[in-house]
């Protein structure tokens, strides 16, 4: 079977070559004509939870992939993973490992802010692309990955690992049977609070040895190097990251995402206790999201930090550190990464749960690489068709905070806030030159 596949990749990119057709990607397993090779693929951002993405992927994979390239703005990184994979190629320069390596496929794992410039360069290539979650760091380059994605016919995926356990799955498949009947309300929480630093001071740092601050950056606007960045606090700082939000947001809301088959927000209002400052990402935010489903209004709630759903008093729910709560007329889910709940405790005592539908994923990593052997398709459950939908809702979160805690009118098929013409400022970014999309 691994045969077979491997030689339809082969089969289609010569014959889009042949018709000049430039919608098909053709790998270097292709190019090389050798169907007993293996996927090559380069990693860009090697340590945190691009150490997970590199052990996942080849744990799972490793029968077909090769790590081929490690990419990091840090030398102790570099040449920590190279000790393991001492045959990969090693850069600090995204650009450069690009230019100088022939990869069928690159996994994403930088800070928020350098996603979409690094999987665009590689998607514009023909490379396949996994990338973190939010996939991006604003809905510009949201929409522009997924454009690509689908012009090249690339397999992609976003990094919300979550999505491939089983015990989502069974919370879709109760949601979609009609467990608590017609869903009228959602609510998602987490505890975590990326946010609330104080200004970055003005004190000159000494860039350390083994760091690579211009790369780092990418097509961030110039700042000096400040250690509160470092390692992962970036995420509290609007220029790189958009707080807990960006963060966890894409985890938890993929689950009714996924179970009610959402799709583009119609109005967006973001709230916090604090003043928004131009640098420093909040703590304890609240977003209220309205979308269109079946035909009315479906109101979808995110609080952050200290903030609860009244729900889970009013109704005595277990008080989790995080999770989704589905609404219905008939009852009420309540679920987070491993258990499902169902209230009323006595009305569901006897349920009899749906049968399992919704099959066992290969592996999150695996769906990704599957997909590149079924000839570039994106069968992936979180491609970016259905992942940037998730993440341009998320980003859209903080927008609504950064224009000044207003809510936001959404046109999706124009990609603009309606009701606000500043707010549109926050829909995409503006780079330093040489780092453009």
């Amino acid at each position: 079977m691994f045969m077979n596949r491997r030689q339809f990749i082969k089969t289609s990119a010569l014959s889009a070559a042949a018709l000049g057709a430039s919608q098909f990607p053709a790998p270097s397993i292709s190019r090389a004509q050798n169907v007993n090779a293996k996927l090559k693929v380069g990693v860009v951002g090697i340590a945190g939870r691009g150490a997970g993405n590199i052990n996942e992927l080849m744990s799972g994979s490793g029968d077909v992939v090769e790590l081929a390239a490690l990419c990091d703005v840090d030398d102790v990184n570099l040449e920590n993973q190279g000790k393991a994979y001492p045959d990969a190629k090693q850069f600090f320069d995204y650009r450069t490992m690009l230019d100088e390596t022939e990869l069928d496929a690159v996994l994403v794992s930088t800070p928020d802010h350098t996603h979409a410039v690094a999987a665009m360069a590689a998607m514009k290539k023909g490379m396949h692309c996994f990338c973190e979650k939010p996939l991006a760091h604003d809905v510009a380059e949201i929409r522009a990955m997924q454009k690509i994605a689908k012009e090249k016919k690339l397999a992609t995926q976003m990094g919300t690992v979550i999505h491939a356990t089983e015990n989502y799955r069974r919370v879709v498949e109760l949601i979609q049977a009609g467990a608590v009947g017609e869903v009228a309300e959602v609510h998602v929480w987490c505890a975590k609070g990326w946010g609330g630093y104080p200004e970055p001071s003005q004190e000159k740092f000494e860039i350390p040895k083994n760091l690579h601050w211009e790369q780092w950056l990418g097509p961030a606007q110039w700042v000096d190097y400040n250690p509160c960045y470092l390692p992962a606090r970036w995420r509290g700082y609007w220029p790189f990251g958009t707080g807990t939000f960006g963060d966890m947001a894409c985890h938890l809301m993929d689950l009714p995402f996924w179970a009610l088959d959402l799709q583009y927000p119609k109005t967006i209002s973001a709230t916090c206790d604090s003043e928004i400052s131009k640098m420093c990402c909040p703590l304890d935010v609240e977003c209220k999201y309205e979308f269109e489903l079946n035909g009315k209004t479906l109101p979808l709630t995110w609080y952050d930090g200290a903030r609860r759903p009244a729900v889970i008093q009013e109704k005595k729910l277990e008080n989790l550190s995080m999770g989704v709560i589905f609404v219905g007329d008939e009852g009420v889910l309540e679920a987070d990464y491993g258990t499902i709940r169902l209230y009323p405790e006595d009305k569901y005592a006897d349920y009899q749960r749906p049968e399992k539908t919704i099959p066992s994923s290969a592996g999150h990593h695996r769906e990704w690489i599957n997909s590149i052997l079924d000839g570039g398709q994106s069968t992936a459950l979180c491609n970016f068709e259905y992942a940037g939908r998730l993440a341009e809702a998320v980003q859209l979160g903080a927008v609504s905070l950064r224009a000044g805690k207003i809510k936001l009118e959404w046109d999706a098929d124009k990609a603009l806030v309606t009701n606000d013409k500043a707010a549109n400022d926050f829909i995409s970014t503006e780079y330093r030159e040489g780092w453009e999309l």
